[in-house]
């Protein structure tokens, strides 16, 4: 069952819509999302720009994360490491991250991410998410950046 980023982001999510992000599953702890590859998300070697890999992972986990901490509205990134096993693709294929949480605290939540690109796992992240469980505190925090 798919989601739509305006289910899973109350305020929707800008960036992600730009990228035509697909929220393929999100709850108990888990998220995954697809990203149909553009000619304009690849790198000089004409395979996936590594940061577009990481964007996919990183808010797979976050997902995770907030789906983990009871009362959790958002989450935020507060330590993230990517390994790349192989280039992630080319335009025109269909990458897929799995986020997975594996432990939390009250406030914290330590998940891992998977980069499929068909058969193929392409890259691997783990992640230290910290769990936002007020959105008026997250707004505030934009509002002074």
């Amino acid at each position: 069952m798919t989601h739509s980023l305006s289910e899973v982001f109350t305020n929707g999510n800008p960036y992600l819509e730009s990228l035509g992000v697909e929220v393929l599953e999100y709850g108990d702890g888990k998220a995954s999302m697809a990203l149909l590859l553009r000619p304009e998300f690849m790198n000089s070697w004409l395979v996936a720009q590594g940061g577009i890999s990481m964007t996919l992972m990183d808010v797979a986990m976050g997902l995770a994360a907030r789906t983990a901490i009871p009362d959790a509205k958002s989450s935020a990134t507060v330590d993230m490491s990517t390994s790349f096993l192989l280039p992630a693709g080319k335009a025109g294929e269909t990458i897929v991250a799995k986020g997975v949480a594996y432990h939390r605290s009250t406030t914290m939540c330590f998940c891992e991410a998977e980069l499929w690109n068909g058969d193929k796992l392409v890259a691997k992240a783990m992640g230290t998410f910290k769990a936002i469980k007020r959105l008026d505190i997250a707004k505030k925090l934009t509002d002074e950046s």
